[in-house]
């Protein structure tokens, strides 16, 4: 069940009464920074994967 557009205004609301109209743009900054390392520590690790595969598929070509 998705949130109807009542529920958002109300939640967006809150937030801006709980935190402050001023800090609300630094929360939404820090969220996507925390987003976008998270993200390149996703690429990254899968990097770190793919380049110990390909180690192991040269060692396993040159035993042949």
């Amino acid at each position: 069940m998705a949130p109807g557009l009542w529920q958002i205004v109300i939640v967006i609301l809150l937030i801006v009464v709980i935190f402050g109209a001023s800090r609300v743009p630094l929360i939404a900054e820090n969220m996507a920074k925390g987003i976008k390392s998270f993200k390149k520590g996703l690429k990254d690790e899968d990097d770190t994967n793919k380049s110990v595969s390909d180690q192991s598929d040269t060692k396993d070509k040159k035993d042949i």
